[in-house]
């Protein structure tokens, strides 16, 4: 007996060993980068001008995490976009590899259970590793769904691809002031730079997740920032607008002007005389 408890206690080291070589760490999906992956998303459609959709981020588990439904998006692209995400991320594949292994034949696929074999899934990779999925419903197309999934996905591995330089010709510049447009959406989506354009007067606008820092190229308006915005409501998941602000602080903003608003601050275009054009670069 002594010698079999002895041998026990020489092998416990051993399987200590063992039992923590099978340990690996993990890493995981939060809110706040499920939050990173709508928001690089929703950047791209803006820059595509794309319709409407609904974008979805779920955990390697296939879990919803975080769920943004855009404007004119039509009523099922909440289930749709999230079975997409969750196939991506369950299979550890992109959609569209199921949508083309069923059109080539192989149907007997569609009989699985919880499986969206259609194109706007892309896994959302971390360092190699598979943390979740992004689902997108309800754009202009299947292969606008992709890419605004891609552009998501990629949001969360910005140190994968080496940044690179962008140059905007002076034409390209003026045709998004014409109009007012996302000019630039960061590698990381640690910023964007919208180039701005108003001719009237907007809501008030409380971002929960973005510093703005504004430089004025055109025109003048009267801009109101702190104070409480009235009649507030949440239209995304770090954004609130409301018709106008009760109190803070009026300021003239003229041509070459810079104000910079930190995250959480209301701010309001109370008068426009424009056109209005300015930079915006928001900071996250």
């Amino acid at each position: 007996m002594r010698n079999v408890l002895l041998k026990f206690a020489l092998l416990l080291p051993l399987l200590g060993t063992i039992v923590a070589a099978q340990v690996v760490d993990k890493k995981s999906l939060d809110l706040a980068g499920a939050r990173k992956v709508i928001t690089a998303a929703r950047a791209e459609a803006q820059r595509l001008s794309a319709p409407g959709g609904v974008i979805a981020v779920v955990d390697d588990g296939g879990n919803l995490i975080a769920l943004e439904r855009l404007d004119g998006t039509f009523a099922a692209g909440a289930n749709i976009s999230i079975g997409k995400a969750r196939t991506s991320a369950l299979f550890k594949k992109p959609t569209k590899l199921f949508e083309d292994i069923i059109r080539n034949g192989r149907t007997p696929m569609v009989a699985l259970n919880d499986f969206t074999p259609l194109q706007g899934g892309v896994p959302i990779e971390s360092d190699g590793q598979i943390v979740g999925a992004v689902g997108v419903s309800g754009a202009a197309s299947a292969q606008q769904d992709e890419e605004l999934a891609i552009a998501g996905a990629k949001a969360l591995n910005g140190g994968a691809t080496p940044q690179s330089i962008r140059f905007y010709p002076g034409k390209e510049v003026d045709s998004a002031f014409q109009k007012g447009a996302v000019l630039f959406s960061g590698e990381g989506n640690n910023y964007m730079i919208h180039a701005s354009r108003r001719e009237a007067p907007g809501q008030a606008e409380v971002h929960l997740d973005d510093a703005d820092l504004i430089h004025v190229l055109d025109g003048t308006a009267t801009f109101v920032t702190g104070g409480e915005v009235v009649e507030g409501k949440s239209t995304a998941a770090d954004e609130i607008r409301g018709s106008s602000i009760k109190g803070g602080e009026t300021r003239l903003l003229a041509k070459g002007d810079v104000v910079i608003v930190p995250r959480g601050t209301p701010h309001w275009f109370k008068e426009v005389k424009g056109p209005f054009l300015y930079y915006v670069v928001k900071v996250r």
